[in-house]
This record gives C-alpha cells, structure tokens and sequence, in this order.
C-alpha cells in the first residue's frame, strides 16, 4: 500500500519510529529485566537462555513483552482492516495511540505509579510491548522492506547482499543505512539518558512517534 506523504517526509517518519524503538529498547533492556519489546527474536533467545538456572535471565519479563507485543499487533491488525481505506487518519490514529500510551508510561514512571523492579515493572513491560506490537502491525502494511522500523537483520542483510561486491541489485544504500543509524543513535541516546532518567526516555520516544503520526496526516503528498 502507499503512503500518503512525499517521499521524503515517509522516509522521515520511518527513521523517527526507528530512533524510537532504540530509544525504548535501551529502557527495556537496561532497566526492564534484559528483554526486548519491539525485537521479539531476542525474546525468544533469552526464553531459552532462562532454562539455564545460572545464565542470569528470567522467564518472566520475555513472556510478558510477547504477550503484550501480540495483543498490541492485534490491535494493529484490527485498525489496519477498519482504517486502511483512509490512510491518513489511518496511520495518524495509530501512531497517535502509540504516542499517548508511551507519554501515559513515561508520567507513570516519573511520578513512581510504575517502577523498573517488582510487579509494577511488568505492567511497564506490557504496555511498551503493545506499542510496537501497534508500530509493528501498522508498519508492516506500509513500509519499504528495507525500513521495518524494529529489526535490522534483513536491513544489513540486503545492505551487504545487493551492494556492488554482491549481487549488485542495490539502487542506493541510503535508506538502510540511515535505519541502522537512527536505531544506533536511539539507542545510544537512550542508553545515555537512563543514566539520570527513565520517565523522560519513554516521554521522549512518545514525541518522536507523535512527530510521525503528524507527518502521516498532515505531510504534503508530494
């Protein structure tokens, strides 16, 4: 399906919900228990990591960010069958819905409702899971292959396999290149900012995704 925007400014919203999974993926991992909530292949590993008593992972905090991760995709799969004959309020409603639950986590966190540790930590986990469980299910009808916004594995796979040394096939590297660098500047901006806060990194990846449902409905279309 097309998006409705101009190229540039859909490449633009594209790397803003990457940098935003980085932003959200340092939060998770760091603070959340060593899981994931936008990369669901890391989750699975660490499951099987968890079978060793020692190996220092839990069962716990991987399960739950899949079950909110599926539950969020639900959620996208249903907007997407109701919405997609209207793109624009499509995208901006889910995107928007994103925004306001990451906002709604990051308040939680800083006024102390939710914390990093102990029971609140996985209704943290849940709810960030569901966000791009949401991104994810949206995304996928929407994006060029080669920016999914959570994974990069096929993005460094086509990188190096369509380049001149390869297959050849690859027009411009561009747009992979910059997907890997907003998730490496996402996550390392997150990384450093959880050093004195966690509220404002989550409230920060909720105005960058704000930025792209804005962009989705509002953007000119060329």
């Amino acid at each position: 399906m097309s998006v409705p925007v101009g190229v540039r400014w859909e490449v633009g919203a594209f790397l803003g919900l990457t940098a935003a999974t980085g932003l959200i993926d340092a939060v998770s991992y760091l603070k959340l228990g060593h899981t994931f909530v936008a990369n669901m292949t890391g989750n699975v590993v660490f499951l099987g990591f968890a079978v060793a008593p020692d190996s220092g992972f839990r069962f716990g905090p991987p399960v739950v960010a899949v079950v909110g991760f599926v539950l969020g995709s639900l959620g996208g799969g249903r907007a997407a069958r109701v919405l997609e004959a209207r793109p624009r309020r499509w995208l901006g409603i889910a995107f928007g819905t994103q925004a306001v639950v990451l906002w709604l986590c990051g308040l939680l966190v800083g006024v102390g409702v939710l914390r990093e540790s102990g029971g609140t930590s996985y209704l943290l986990i849940a709810a960030l899971a569901a966000c791009f469980g949401l991104q994810n299910a949206t995304v996928r009808h929407v994006a060029p292959r080669d920016m999914t916004t959570t994974v990069l594995t096929l993005t460094l796979t086509g990188l190096a396999a369509d380049s001149v040394l390869g297959s050849g096939r690859s027009a411009s590297p561009y747009r992979r290149l910059g997907s890997i660098a907003a998730m490496l500047a996402g996550a390392a901006v997150g990384a450093l900012l959880l050093r004195s806060t966690t509220g404002w990194v989550i409230a920060l990846a909720g105005a960058v995704v704000c930025a792209a449902a804005v962009i989705f409905l509002v953007a000119p279309a060329d």
